[in-house]
């Protein structure tokens, strides 16, 4: 691969963008507790990852997981885009009267769904066991 002159490689040679910390991406992982399907996310969530988060959604709730967490704890930056993912994962769980809740502690996240007021919509919590029992305690 051919490296910018700084030594790293650039959007143009990659074809992948790349912010001030380096190249964006994203990690999705999920595991199943207490019944409810924990999705773990780490990095960005932006107009170019978001569609990865998109698919684990669509995915989980096809496969019948109508009740779950997605833990916001290692995001580091949220778009529209990331929120339009989420707000959508949320409508598929309703239409199966499931739910989903977020687990988010980092005030600059925050700040974003309490702007555009989401936080009257999704359950946001500060732990992923905090979000489980708030789950498991309205059954």
């Amino acid at each position: 691969m051919r490296k910018a002159a700084g030594g790293t490689p650039t959007q143009a040679m990659t074809g992948r963008p790349h912010g001030a910390g380096g190249f964006v991406d994203l990690k999705l992982e999920h595991h199943t507790t207490d019944g409810i399907e924990v999705v773990d996310v780490e990095g960005e969530i932006d107009v170019y990852t978001a569609p990865r988060l998109r698919e684990l959604l669509i995915d989980l709730v096809n496969g019948g997981h109508y009740q779950l967490v997605v833990n916001m704890e290692k995001v580091e930056f949220l778009d529209s885009t990331g929120l339009g993912v989420l707000v959508g994962g949320l409508k598929r769980v309703r239409a199966h009267d499931g739910s989903l809740d977020l687990v988010c502690t980092q005030e600059r996240i925050l700040k974003i769904f309490r702007i555009t007021g989401l936080t009257k919509v999704f359950g946001i919590h500060d732990s992923v066991d905090e979000a489980i029992a708030s789950r498991k305690s309205e059954k």
